[in-house]
Order: C-alpha cells, then sequence, then structure tokens
C-alpha cells in the first residue's frame, strides 16, 4: 500500500565529500516518524524526467513545534542524484514515507556492532542514536567498523564519534584508518564478540555483506539492510526481489522496498 506523498521544502543541501551529499528537508508535522532502517522516495516536485523517485535511507529525524525535518545522505551516481544534487534551498521534492521495515532492537545482547559500507552509514547512524536515546545503551557497548575505497568517500565520521567510543575506519587505499577491507578489519576483531551476548547490523555493498555472511557462518544474530534499485517503493513493481528462505528452508522472493530492506542475514540465498 503506498504511503501519502509530502511536499517537502530543501533547507540545505551541501556536497561534504566529492559526489557525496547531504539533504535537510523541512516536512510537514503529520509525517511520521521514522525508524532506522526506513527510507523515502525522493523527486522534484512537479519534475517529470526522470520519472521514477530515487530510493534514499533517512540519515536523520527531528521534530520542531510546526514542522519536522529529515537528512538524507546519498552519493550521485546518474542522472537522478544528480539533479538532486543541484536543488538549492527552498526547492520543493516530493517525499513519499517513510517505506519499509526497520532494524529490530534486542535489548538483551551487551554487544551492539554495526558494519557499514559507503553510504551503508546512514541507517546505522540513525539506528545507532535510537539505541542511544530509547533503549539507553552507552556508547562504550557500541562497535562501529566502516569501510570506503578511499578518504574521500569516507562521510559521517563526526556524528559517529559522538554515539560510538569504539570506532574502526577502513580504506581500500590506506589513505584514511586502516589498509583493510571492512569485513576483514571485523574478522580480526570477531573473538571478541560472545555470539550469545552480540547483536550485528550491517549495510553496505552486496559484495560486502555476502563477505560478512561467510565470515559469520549462521553463528551471530546480525540483521542487514540491502541496498537494490527501486523504480516504486511500495512493492507494486516487483523490481527489486531478493532470494531468501522460507520457513522451511527453501527459496522464496521477498521485495527489499516493501519486505524489507532489513533482513535477517542468515536467511538471504546467496546465487
Amino acid at each position: 500500500m503506498a504511503k501519502d506523498i509530502y511536499i517537502g521544502e530543501v533547507a540545505a543541501n551541501e556536497e561534504i565529500q566529492i559526489d557525496y551529499f547531504l539533504m535537510k528537508v523541512t516536512l510537514p508535522s503529520d509525517f511520521t516518524e521514522p525508524l532506522p532502517g526506513q527510507f523515502v522516495m525522493i523527486r522534484i516536485a512537479g519534475l517529470h524526467d526522470p520519472f521514477l523517485s530515487r530510493p534514499i535511507s533517512i540519515y536523520s529525524y527531528t521534530r520542531g513545534k510546526s514542522n519536522c525535518a529529515i537528512e538524507l545522505l546519498y552519493r550521485v551516481v546518474g542522472k537522478g542524484t544528480q539533479i538532486l544534487a543541484g536543488l538549492i534551498k527552498g526547492s520543493q521534492v516530493e517525499i513519499s514515507g517513510p517505506l519499509g521495515g526497520s532494524y529490530s532492537i534486542d535489548h538483551q545482547k551487551k554487544n551492539i556492532v554495526f558494519i557499514a559500507g559507503g553510504i551503508g552509514i546512514a541507517p546505522l547512524s540513525l539506528l545507532a542514536e535510537a539505541l542511544c536515546r530509547k533503549a539507553s545503551y552507552s556508547a562504550a557497548a557500541m562497535t562501529f567498523y566502516l569501510g570506503a575505497q578511499t578518504a574521500d568517500a569516507v562521510v559521517g565520521l563526526n556524528r559517529l564519534r559522538k554515539l560510538c567510543y569504539n570506532l574502526t575506519v577502513c580504506t581500500d587505499d590506506g589513505s584514511l584508518g586502516q589498509k583493510a577491507l571492512v569485513t576483514k578489519a571485523f574478522q580480526k576483531d570477531i573473538k571478541k564478540y560472545s555470539p550469545s551476548d552480540t547483536v550485528i547490523y550491517a549495510c553496505g555493498p552486496k559484495a560486502m555483506v555476502q563477505s560478512l555472511s561467510k565470515i559469520l557462518d549462521g553463528k551471530y544474530l546480525c540483521q542487514v539492510s540491502l541496498e537494490e534499485r527501486m523504480a516504486c517503493g511500495v512493492g507494486a513493481c516487483v523490481g527489486c526481489v531478493v532470494a531468501v528462505k522460507d520457513g522451511q528452508g527453501k527459496p522464496a522472493y521477498k521485495r527489499v522496498c516493501a519486505d524489507g530492506p532489513v533482513f535477517d542475514l542468515q536467511q538471504i540465498i546467496w546465487e
């Protein structure tokens, strides 16, 4: 079922790293508070080329007396996001959402581990903030592993440092932090985390998530937000399906937008 479409106003849209933008959108007060892992579909109000909206994870949410605001962290990768990057303060956008499911919080786990690749930092930052604010987790209980190709592709560090004391940054070329894949950095530390006391939250490119699945080997509780191209955002077009195990362990297909984007990592079938 489709969500209502809201008309929002761009309050800021700044390039914070090369090709990485942070957009703040002011919305009507009846916009529902998003849960960590949810996303919105966004397009420029009244623009019909490109026709399709773009899915972007919600990075932050704040509520004022008469309105609310969300922040969207995105990377310019094509025509649609290039147009978004050109928006100036005061521009109007159409926002549909919040859409999709969210990460669930297990209050019994003592250790919280986040693993993010690139722009995957966005939903995990919102989750870390929620864990601190609503679930009363301390920054000392949360560990964040953040990976990117280069230092120029690392975003959101200042916000993360306020949320997590334990922060490991990895880049493929070693230009910032460790020279390693983020999954390899986590693998070196995995013995620190008891499977019975640890929950892992992840978001990043398919290769990262698939590698993480092999490392964990079903021994840890891990929830992952999948990155897929989406056309409608509500499951109508069935254009973003992923293979998962059903209740009997047989293959089934789920829509990332409507049934996800958050899934139990153990249930994903890698082709």
